[in-house]
C-alpha cells in the first residue's frame, strides 16, 4: 500500500469522525425535536450551528409552538435570532394570545420584538388590562394642576385603564402619550368649568369629558376607562394674580407720582433761578438812582429841599421795611 492511499485514508478518517461529532453533539436535540412532533433535520441543526444561530433556542421554540398547535417553519425563527430578535419570548407570546383567542401571525410578533416592544407583555396588558397612573409618580409629579374660571386651583390625580393594541403596537405612541393626553384633556375641563365646586360635586364630569376626547388614538392602547381618584383643593390662583396685578400697579403709580414730583422741583428750582435774576436786575437798577440824581443836580432838575424830601421818604420805607421784617432796602 502506497503513502497516498493512507493519507486519503486519514483525512477520510478524519472527515467520518468530524460527521460522527456532530451528529452525537445534536443528536439529543434532533431526537427531542422528533420525539416533540416538531421535526428540525440534522443538516439545519449543524448549519445552524454554522451561523452561530443557536440551536437549542430554535428547537424549544418550535416544540413549544408546535404543542400549542402553531405551525412556525424553523427558518423564519432562525432569521428572527439573526436579526438579533428573542425568539423565545416571540414564541411565548404567540401561545399566550392563541390561548386568548388574540389575533397575532408571528411576522407581527417579530416586528413588534424588533421595534424594541415587549411583545409578550403587549399579549399579557390585551388579556389583563393594565392601570396607568396619571401623573406617572416616578417622574417626580403626583398631580395635575387646572385652574378653573373662578381662579381656584384644583389638583387631580386619574388612573386610565387601559388594552394593548396589538395592531398598532408598531409605530404606534407609548403609555407617555397616554399620560400627556388625559393630563391636557383634565386642565382643559377644569379650566372650562365656571367654578370648582362644580368640578368637586360631580368628579366624573372630568372623566366623561375626556374620554370622549378619543384620546387613544395612534397610540399602541386601548383605553378603557379614565377614573378620577383624587381631587385636592390647590391656591386662589385668581387672587394671587390680582395681588400681583395691584402690586404692579402700585408700583407704576409710584413711579410715575415720583416723575411728577421730580419735575415740580425741577421748576421750581427754574422759578428761585428766575427770582434771583429778576431781583438782580432791581440791583442793578437801584444801583442807577445815584448816578441819576447826580445827573439831575448838575442840570438843574432836582434841587436841594428835593433831594432831602426824596431822602426822608426813603428813610421812612427803610423803617417800615424793617419793622415788617423785611431786609432795608427791600420793600415786603
Amino acid at each position: 500500500m502506497t503513502m497516498p492511499f493512507f493519507v486519503v485514508l486519514i483525512v477520510a478518517g478524519l472527515i467520518v469522525l468530524g460527521f460522527l461529532m456532530l451528529f452525537f453533539r445534536f443528536f439529543g436535540l434532533w431526537f427531542r425535536a422528533l420525539l416533540s412532533g416538531a421535526y428540525v433535520g440534522m443538516g439545519k441543526l449543524i448549519g445552524m450551528w454554522l451561523r452561530h444561530v443557536n440551536p437549542g433556542v430554535i428547537v424549544d421554540s418550535r416544540i413549544m409552538l408546535s404543542k400549542a398547535g402553531i405551525d412556525v417553519n424553523s427558518d423564519l425563527l432562525e432569521t428572527h435570532f439573526l436579526a438579533r430578535g428573542d425568539v423565545l419570548k416571540v414564541s411565548r407570546a404567540l401561545v399566550a394570545a392563541n390561548k386568548a383567542d388574540i389575533p397575532l401571525p408571528f411576522q407581527r410578533a417579530a416586528a413588534i420584538d424588533l421595534a424594541g416592544r415587549d411583545v409578550l407583555d403587549a399579549v399579557r396588558t390585551s388579556v389583563n388590562p393594565k392601570v396607568i397612573d396619571c401623573p406617572d409618580p416616578t417622574k417626580g409629579k403626583y398631580t395635575i394642576d387646572a385652574v378653573a374660571k373662578d381662579g381656584i386651583q384644583l389638583q387631580v390625580k386619574a388612573r386610565v385603564t387601559v388594552r394593548a393594541n396589538i395592531e398598532s403596537l408598531v409605530g404606534g405612541a407609548t403609555e407617555e402619550t397616554i399620560i400627556a393626553r388625559v393630563g391636557e384633556g383634565i386642565v382643559t375641563t377644569v379650566g372650562s368649568s365656571e367654578s370648582y365646586k362644580s368640578v368637586l360635586e360631580n368628579p366624573d364630569t372630568i372623566s366623561k369629558t375626556v374620554f370622549a376626547k378619543g384620546l387613544d388614538a395612534g397610540t399602541a392602547f386601548k383605553i378603557l376607562s379614565i377614573d378620577i381618584a383624587d381631587i385636592d383643593v390647590g391656591a386662589n390662583i385668581g387672587a394671587k394674580l390680582q395681588a400681583d396685578q395691584a402690586e404692579a400697579d402700585k408700583r407704576r403709580f409710584q413711579a410715575e407720582a415720583e416723575k411728577r414730583r421730580a419735575a415740580a422741583q425741577a421748576q421750581e428750582q427754574e422759578m428761585i433761578a428766575l427770582v434771583q435774576e429778576n431781583r438782580a436786575k432791581v440791583v442793578l437798577a437801584e444801583a442807577e438812582i445815584p448816578l441819576a440824581i447826580a445827573e439831575a443836580f448838575r442840570s438843574g432838575h432836582l434841587g436841594i429841599m428835593d433831594y432831602y424830601r426824596l431822602k426822608n421818604i426813603q428813610a421812612d420805607t427803610d423803617m417800615r421795611a424793617s419793622i415788617g421784617g423785611a431786609a432795608p432796602g427791600q420793600e415786603t
